[in-house]
């Protein structure tokens, strides 16, 4: 299978290549910069034989079959669907939208083409929570609630790489949303109650530093969220599962029981790996003519939720 990588020299970009490397039968044909990347130079270091800064240039290839997009935020939807438009089955970056609207648009341009589209939904991948998953499905366990803290130390408009970036995070619509499709996911039900505060927004950024987030689901189980870009500490996000059964605090693709006890994640997958695991789901589906775990359709509920939590921001103002 013959792909492109849109966004392959930022952070996530070269996350994905680096787990398409460990795939069998994945060639990157072509990648798709913006500024200020040196994308030539980048796929010349890396053996790509086109490079480009323009999308459409890399869809109008007949050798490109799907795109993996790790595109600034702002334009995941309408990339996404621009891939689709243009016969590509897509894989985009959380969010797969930063609107409602949006995300209702390409889960309905995806069932019009009837191409695989799936948003990159990593938490359902990695072996920490596919463990605990494993073992819900097996009737073994039950969240109580689920705690969860995501903070980062972004005072300036940096990426992951430390490098400047060309749009500005947010907490609700991308890092929120790792956390609200998991909850809703592990429990297999949508929010029926959910709010959110936030902090005071930064001065040269407009957005809000700090968040905290509650969700409940109809079986009773509740999701308490806090997000920080203000946190000059241990960073990433933290999972700790409260269960019937149990207390389990999942870092990344790492697992521990509530009284620190390493387990074992070895025989959950081919991989420890979250974004190779998602990508190897992404080009199985398409190979088998299927829909993906975490479809566009399938995360369709979670920008709901985010939607309602907005709108709850919005008339606390």
């Amino acid at each position: 299978m013959k792909i492109c990588v849109a966004g392959a020299a930022g952070a996530f970009g070269i996350k994905h290549l680096d787990a398409i490397a460990a795939i069998d039968g994945i060639e990157v044909v072509s990648v798709v910069g913006g500024e200020p990347d040196d994308i030539e130079g980048f796929a010349k270091e890396r053996g790509i034989p086109h490079a480009t800064k323009d999308l459409a240039e890399s869809l109008a290839r007949t050798d490109v079959e799907a795109v993996i997009l790790a595109t600034p935020t702002p334009v995941h939807a309408s990339q996404a669907i621009q891939c689709l438009e243009a016969g590509k089955h897509v894989l985009v970056e959380i969010p797969m939208a930063d609107s409602l609207a949006d995300a209702r648009r390409l889960v309905e341009v995806q069932k019009n083409t009837g191409l695989v589209a799936m948003a990159g939904h990593t938490r359902r991948f990695n072996p920490s929570h596919q463990w605990i998953r494993n073992r819900i499905k097996a009737g073994e366990l039950t969240i109580q609630q689920m705690d969860v803290q995501t903070y980062f130390f972004r005072r300036t408009n940096m990426n992951a790489l430390g490098k400047p970036r060309t749009w500005t995070d947010h907490l609700l619509w991308h890092h929120a949303c790792h956390t609200v499709d998991l909850f809703q996911y592990q429990t297999g039900e949508t929010a029926s109650q959910a709010f959110a505060l936030q902090g005071p927004m930064h001065p040269q950024l407009g957005i809000a530093m700090d968040m905290s987030i509650g969700m409940k689901v109809p079986s009773g189980a509740v999701c308490t969220l806090s997000l920080s870009f203000n946190n000059k500490g241990p960073l990433g996000t933290f999972f700790r599962y409260i269960c019937d059964n149990g207390t389990y605090v999942a870092r990344y693709d790492d697992l521990e029981d509530g009284e620190g006890n390493r387990i074992d994640l070895s025989g959950v997958a081919v991989s420890s790996n979250g974004i190779e695991l998602i990508d190897r789901e992404f080009f199985s589906a398409i190979k088998e003519g299927r829909e993906p775990n975490a479809s566009v359709a399938q995360c369709l509920p979670a920008m709901e939720t985010l939607d309602r939590l907005e709108r709850c921001l919005k008339a606390d103002a």
